[in-house]
C-alpha cells in the first residue's frame, strides 16, 4: 500500500509529506483548495505524464514521491529485478519524479535513476486512479483477458493451454524446419550427388591428413636420414666395441674363483649391454632395409595429400571433416529419396498437437464464458444502488481468428458497458466519464480487486452528482473495496462517502503571507472530524441540527 507521499513545489504545495495507513483514506475540502493537486502529485510520483505548469511560481523544479509497503513476492519486485534495480525485501518501495521549470524530467526508484517508461510499468502495478485521471488498468482493454482469469481463478487451465501451445509451436517451426531442408535438398539434388560421388571415389578417411604429411616430411628428409643411418650401421658393425666387451667379461670371469662374487654384478651388466648393443643394430638394420628412396612413392604420396586439402577447402571443412561430410550428403540425399516421409510424419504430428491444443483452449474459453456469467450478475446487483439502474454491464468473450492464437487461447475478453436504455455496448472505457464512470468502475472493483491484485486505489469525483441513499452505497461499497487487501483513496464532497472512512484528511487552502496562498493536508481526528462532515452537511454556517447529523453519519459509517 501507499505508506507516503512528499510533495515539494508542485502548484500550490511548497512542502507536503502525507503518512498513510489501510483501509479507506477520504480528502475533503472546498473546491478549489488543492484536491486535484494531491491526485495530479501521486501520477507524477508513478509515471504520469509530465507538466512543468505543475511547477510552483517561483521554484525551479518540482519533486514528488510515493513510498510503498508491499508484501515480498508482489509482481512490481519481478519487473525490477528484470531491470537491475537494486531493493531488499521487506524494504518500503520508493518511486519518485522530479520535473524541472524547463520542462525537463527524472525519474527515480529507490534512489536509482530509471526511464519513465519503467516508472510508469512499476507504478501500474501500485496505483489505479479512476476518475478524470484514469488511463490504464481497467480501461485498457490488453488487461481484461489476465483480470477474468484471475476472478475465475483459470491459472491451471491457462497453464494447461500454454503449453499445448508451446509443443504445438516447437513440433511447427520442427517440420517447417524439415520443409525448408527438404526444399534446399531438391534444389542442389544434382550438386549432392556429384559431391557424394566425388567423395566416395576419394574415400578420404579420419586422421589421414596427418598420415600423409608425416610419410611426405620423412621421404623429403630420406637422403639425410639415410646417410646418418649408414654411419650409425657402420659404427655399430665394427666389432671393435663388442670384442672389448667380450675380452672385459672374460678377464673378470676369470678372477671370478678369486674374488668370492664381488666381479658378478660386473660380469652381468657387461651381458646386458652386449645383448642391447646387438639388438640396437638389428634395429639400425631394419631401419636401413625400410627406408623408402623410391620417387614416384613420394609423389604419389604428395598428390594423395594436396588432392585431400584441395577437398577440403571446397567444402570449406577440414580434411578430418570431409567423412562425416560425406555421411550428411548422403542423408540428405536419402531424406530427399523418401519423397519427404518424414515431412509428411511430421505433418501428422503438427497436426494432433493443433488439436490438442484447440481442445486445451476450447476448456479454457467455456471457463471464461462461465467466469464472465458469474461476474456480469456480481456486477448488475452493484449498478442500481449506485444511481447506474439503466446500465449494463457484459463480459464478451470472443472467438479470435487463428492467425491471434496464442499461449493465452483463442478468445479475446472485453469488459463492456452501456450507461442508458438504448444505448450500444461498448468497451467501459468509452462509456461515460466523470463520476457516471468512476462509480462504474466501483462496481467492477468491488467484484475484482482481489483478482486484479493492485494495492492502492483511488477514486476522484466518485460521487458527482450524487447524495442521500446513493452517496452512502458509494462510500459502503469503496469501505467493502478497502478491505479486500487493497487500500483506498478517495476524494470526496460527499458527507455520506466521508462518513466511511477509516482516516479522514482535510485539503485546505490559505495565505501564508500577504499575496502567498498556499494548500495544507490536515488529518483529522474525532471532534474534528465531526466539524468537517458537519460543514459539509450545512454548508455556510455548521448548526447543531448538522453536528447531530454528523455524528449520525459517523455512527453508521463506523459500523460498518
Amino acid at each position: 500500500m501507499l505508506s507516503r507521499l512528499s510533495v515539494r513545489d508542485v502548484v500550490l504545495i511548497e512542502k507536503l509529506d502525507l503518512d498513510f495507513a489501510g483501509g479507506l483514506c477520504v480528502f475533503t475540502g472546498e473546491t478549489g483548495a488543492g484536491k486535484s493537486i494531491l491526485l495530479d502529485s501521486l501520477a507524477l510520483a508513478t509515471g504520469a505524464r509530465s507538466d512543468s505548469s505543475l511547477v510552483r511560481h517561483g521554484a525551479k523544479q518540482l519533486s514528488v514521491g510515493a513510498e510503498f509497503v508491499l508484501p515480498e513476492h508482489h509482481a512490481v519486485f519481478d519487473l525490477l529485478s528484470e531491470q537491475g534495480i537494486d531493493f531488499e525485501p521487506g524494504e518500503p518501495l520508493f518511486l519518485r519524479r522530479v520535473v524541472s521549470a524547463d520542462g525537463k524530467s527524472r525519474a527515480f526508484i529507490n534512489d536509482q535513476a530509471v526511464s519513465a517508461a519503467l516508472l510508469r510499468q512499476a507504478g501500474d502495478q501500485l496505483v489505479e486512479i479512476h476518475g478524470q485521471f484514469a488511463t490504464h488498468g481497467l480501461l485498457n482493454t490488453a488487461t481484461h483477458r489476465d483480470v477474468l482469469d484471475s476472478y475465475g481463478a483459470l491459472e491451471e487451465l491457462k497453464g494447461q493451454t500454454a503449453s499445448a501451445f508451446q509443443a504445438w509451436q516447437d513440433k511447427t517451426a520442427e517440420k517447417q524446419t524439415a520443409q525448408a531442408d527438404l526444399e534446399k535438398a531438391q534444389a542442389e539434388e544434382d550438386f549432392l550427388r556429384h559431391c557424394v560421388d566425388e567423395l566416395k571415389q576419394f574415400n578420404p578417411q579420419p586422421g589421414e591428413e596427418k598420415e600423409l604429411a608425416d610419410r611426405r616430411a620423412l621421404m623429403m628428409n630420406a637422403e639425410k636420414i639415410a646417410e646418418g643411418l649408414n654411419g650409425a650401421r657402420a659404427a655399430l658393425s665394427d666389432d671393435g666395441p663388442d670384442r672389448a666387451l667380450r675380452q672385459a667379461q672374460r678377464q673378470l670371469e676369470n678372477l671370478a674363483r678369486y674374488s668370492e662374487g664381488r666381479f658378478e654384478p660386473v660380469i652381468e651388466s657387461l651381458g646386458r649391454i652386449m645383448a642391447e648393443l646387438n639388438e640396437d643394430v638389428a634395429l639400425v638394420e631394419s631401419f636401413c632395409a625400410e627406408l623408402d628412396f623410391d620417387p614416384g612413392v613420394q609423389e604419389t604420396v604428395e598428390e594423395r595429400l594436396f588432392a585431400l586439402r584441395a577437398l577440403a577447402r571446397k567444402h570449406q571443412v577440414t580434411a578430418d571433416e570431409l567423412p562425416d561430410l560425406l555421411a550428411d550428403f548422403e542423408r540428405r540425399l536419402d531424406s530427399l529419396e523418401k519423397g519427404g516421409e518424414d515431412l509428411i510424419r511430421l505433418a501428422k504430428e503438427e497436426e494432433a498437437l493443433r488439436l490438442n491444443y484447440m481442445e486445451t483452449a476450447h476448456r479454457l474459453s467455456a471457463a471464461r464464458c462461465k467466469a464472465a456469467e458469474k461476474l456480469d450478475t456480481a456486477v448488475a446487483r452493484e449498478l442500481p444502488p449506485l444511481k447506474l439502474d439503466k446500465a449494463v454491464f457484459k463480459t464478451q468473450v470472443e472467438q479470435l481468428p487463428e492467425s491471434l492464437w496464442n499461449a493465452e487461447g483463442t478468445d479475446k475478453v472485453v469488459f463492456t458497458a452501456s450507461t442508458n436504455t438504448g444505448q450500444p455496448l461498448a468497451p467501459i472505457a468509452k462509456i461515460a466519464s466523470g463520476g457516471e464512470l468512476a462509480r462504474f468502475m466501483l462496481a467492477l472493483k468491488v467484484n475484482l480487486a482481489a483478482a486484479e491484485k493492485i494495492p492502492t486505489l483511488v477514486f476522484d469525483e466518485v460521487d458527482s452528482a450524487i447524495g442521500g441513499a446513493t452517496a452512502t452505497a458509494v462510500g459502503e461499497r469503496l469501505a467493502r473495496l478497502a478491505t479486500q487487501d487493497c487500500q483506498v483513496l478517495t476524494i470526496t464532497h460527499s458527507p455520506q462517502v466521508a462518513s466511511f472512512g477509516a482516516h479522514h484528511f482535510r485539503v485546505e487552502k490559505f495565505e501564508s503571507e500577504p499575496g502567498k496562498v498556499v494548500t495544507a493536508v490536515v488529518e483529522l481526528q474525532d471532534m474534528a472530524r465531526r466539524e468537517e462532515i458537519a460543514r459539509m452537511l450545512a454548508g455556510a454556517k455548521t448548526t447543531d441540527a448538522s453536528r447531530a447529523a454528523a455524528d449520525e453519519l459517523l455512527k453508521n459509517g463506523g459500523n460498518f
